[in-house]
């Protein structure tokens, strides 16, 4: 893991991409601003973990629901 020290205004560039920067320390709280492409998801890590679990419990779907049937229903020729 890197480590950094920033000050407010200052940033840090990940790949060519993705610029994070710091717009406010006050306290123990850090306001950061994140510019990124609209094609890169960017969450906060509680979030993340959250979509991550769900996906996973609905992967755990019960086995006799068959999703290629119900989504290619050969019957359906359109």
């Amino acid at each position: 893991m890197l480590v950094l020290s920033r000050k407010t205004g200052e940033s840090l560039v990940i790949g060519d991409e993705i610029e994070i920067s710091i717009v406010e320390v006050k306290g123990d709280k850090v306001r950061i601003a994140v510019k990124a492409p609209r094609d890169i998801p960017v969450h906060r890590k509680e979030v993340y973990e959250q979509i991550r679990q769900e996906n996973r419990e609905a992967a755990n779907l019960p086995q006799e629901l068959n999703l290629e049937e119900i989504l290619f229903d050969p019957k359906d020729k359109n």
